[in-house]
């Protein structure tokens, strides 16, 4: 029987969720991939499990995953998988119930196809090009709040410490001006929660197109704009990733845009 890379990312998002929340509490094995980044086990057997099936079923397909990381040229291949197989690893690992699966199918670097499984909820994010999001198989709408000042917000920090000063500007600039804003550490769910409403923005710095492949499709399939800090078209592997219900973007770039024009102490 012939496979879609639709139905493929949804049978592998559910099967690679059920693997996590079985492991949940049961991390056996974690390693660094820096000062504070780790992985465990269970992303390495939630990749493989996923990876397996791709390859077998779509052996001339590229393949772009967290802990298999290869060159971003396969962006531009004619077809690449994106994989991020536990996004929330940190929360994983302190068994914090807040993490997921992210696939994403793309045709000459755009993304067609977004999955995103949320197994502690059992909530199932699908987004196809020209075709909408959905939540459980119910369509997916973004907010429609239209003031900042309204607004409940999303963002993360980068794990490099350097790195982490200008993301801090950004928090302390949006906390003086929206109603408030939550940090699960997970970009893929946070994107997600736009498509769904449920946050009306979120913006992060130095995310990798594992973290945003599939969301980013989501949350523009459910009306919603996701861009550069320039405004521009969000691409994968921008420096910034801006998403909104598209009423409050114009707000966001702005007080982004201020808080980049700050002085940094650490920079005299």
């Amino acid at each position: 029987m012939v496979v879609s890379p639709r139905s493929l990312a949804i049978e592998l998002a559910l099967e690679a969720g059920r693997l996590l929340r079985e492991r949940l509490g049961h991390v056996q094995a974690i390693r660094y991939k820096g000062e504070i980044n780790l992985v465990t086990d269970v992303d390495l057997a939630s990749e493989r499990l996923i990876l397996h099936r791709i390859r077998e079923e779509f052996p001339e397909h590229a393949i772009l995953s967290e802990e298999q990381p290869t060159s971003a040229e396969v962006l531009r291949a004619p077809y690449t998988w994106v994989v991020d197989p536990l996004d929330g690893t940190t929360n994983f690992a302190h068994g914090y119930p807040m993490f997921a699966v992210s696939i994403a199918w793309l045709c000459e670097g755009e993304p067609y196809i977004g999955v995103v499984y949320q197994p502690m909820l059992d909530e199932l994010f699908v987004a196809e090009r020209g075709h909408g999001a959905y939540l459980n198989g119910q369509r997916l709408y973004v907010s429609t709040e239209h003031v900042l000042r309204r607004s409940l917000l999303a963002t993360g920090f980068p794990y490099d410490a350097e790195r982490r000063r200008q993301a801090v500007r950004d928090f302390v600039h949006f906390i003086d001006v929206a109603r408030a804003i939550r940090r699960d550490g997970t970009a893929a769910i946070d994107l997600c929660y736009v498509a769904a409403g449920r946050f009306d923005g979120f913006w992060e710095r130095e995310l990798s197109p594992w973290d945003t492949a599939a969301g980013v499709l989501l949350v523009r399939e459910a009306g919603g704009m996701v861009t550069n800090e320039a405004g521009e078209p969000y691409r994968l592997g921008d420096l910034v990733c801006v998403a909104s219900n598209g009423q409050i973007h114009q707000e966001m770039l702005a007080v982004l845009a201020a808080a980049q024009h700050q002085q940094d102490p650490h920079d005299d």
